[in-house]
């Protein structure tokens, strides 16, 4: 699998993400009758900060993703996946964890997943950078 087709790989998961927590939003807007804002309702609300949330996070791991895999063969592909996973599972968590309550182990181990994944892919992209350059 090349560097790029992993990327693509991630990117698609989390874009598939992203879409299950905006259907989630509109499924609780039609359900709680809220046509603007959270109208107060504390469930519907964890819904739209789930989806705000992922959409915080997601756009920023997927382009240092795609970043990473474009510095082939800077770039040995298990970063890349230990990346991709840290990200889609963390957001994965997060969106559950969200979604149950207000602090638990699903928002604090996704939140650990996702930093993880950012470490990574930032640590990466400097080593990738620095090391076209030596």
């Amino acid at each position: 699998m090349l560097r790029l087709e992993i990327a693509a790989l991630y990117a698609g998961v989390n874009i598939l993400i992203l879409l299950v927590l905006a259907v989630l939003v509109v499924s609780g807007r039609r359900k709680h009758k809220i046509t603007l804002g959270d109208g107060g309702n504390e469930a519907f609300t964890r819904a739209v900060r789930a989806h705000a949330n992922a959409a915080e996070y997601i756009p920023a791991g997927l382009v240092g993703l795609t970043l990473l895999a474009l510095f082939d063969p800077a770039t040995p592909t298990w970063l890349l996946h230990a990346a991709g996973i840290s990200l889609t599972f963390g957001r994965i968590l997060h969106g559950f964890g969200l979604h149950t309550g207000t602090l638990n182990f699903g928002r604090m181990a996704g939140m650990v997943l996702t930093w993880t994944s950012y470490a990574l892919l930032g640590g990466g992209l400097i080593w990738a950078g620095l090391s076209q350059q030596l």
